[in-house]
């Protein structure tokens, strides 16, 4: 589950003539396909900005700007141990990079904000496996006993990992974000903006205490 944070908010001047020469947002707009609608469904009002510039390309702008953070990797047994095979690990990201985050963009006097918030986070284990957490995942606590299982994010494995390349598996986690804007009696709605971030696990079958 998600904690409450504040939302970091930037909000900085753009030209005219700025937009105007901007190309659009690579791989996030889709001209001419209504990437904007308003929330209700309804047509958009007409906008107010300046005939040279369009409520779209304010958008893309600000869009781009968000600075969404690279999600840090956590597990336990920790994810410089060695993780045993049958033995639940427990996974999750670091809270600072599970927030929302806004920025703002002002153009002809007419202000767009944009905030960003992450949705779901996709964990590639290195061995075939997948696990979707629809949260940033639970760190793990004494309270909890050495084989409790995470309540919302973990992943048991059936194999250990010396037999492959690097004698380790690769995990990989994908923390997608939806982004919402509005500004000048519009909105819009951008999904699937996507971070990721990998490491090595060593997994292996030894009989021991398990160190968290």
């Amino acid at each position: 589950m998600a904690h409450a944070n504040r939302s970091r908010k930037h909000t900085s001047a753009i030209t005219s003539d700025d937009l105007e020469h901007r190309s659009v947002l690579m791989g996030l707009f889709n001209a001419g396909k209504g990437i904007f609608p308003s929330a209700d469904g309804k047509r958009p009002r007409k906008s107010k900005v300046g005939a040279h510039v369009s409520m779209k390309v304010v958008a893309q702008r600000v869009v781009e700007r968000l600075k969404l953070p690279r999600p840090v990797i956590r597990t336990s047994p920790r994810e410089d141990f060695v993780q045993v095979v049958h033995v639940p690990t427990w996974m999750w990201v670091e809270r600072r990079t599970w927030a929302p985050v806004s920025t703002s963009a002002a153009v002809d006097g007419v202000e767009v904000t944009a905030t960003a918030g992450p949705r779901k986070a996709v964990w590639s284990m290195g061995d075939g496996g997948v696990v979707e957490c629809r949260g940033p995942g639970t760190p793990y606590s004494d309270s909890y006993g050495p084989k409790a299982s995470s309540p919302d994010c973990g992943y048991t494995y059936q194999r250990g990992s010396l037999g492959e390349p690097k004698r380790a598996f690769t995990v990989s986690v994908r923390v997608t974000w939806d982004v919402e804007w509005h500004g000048n009696g519009q909105t819009g709605r951008v999904p699937g903006l996507v971070m990721a971030a990998e490491r090595q696990l060593v997994v292996d079958e030894v009989q021991s205490v398990v160190t968290r």
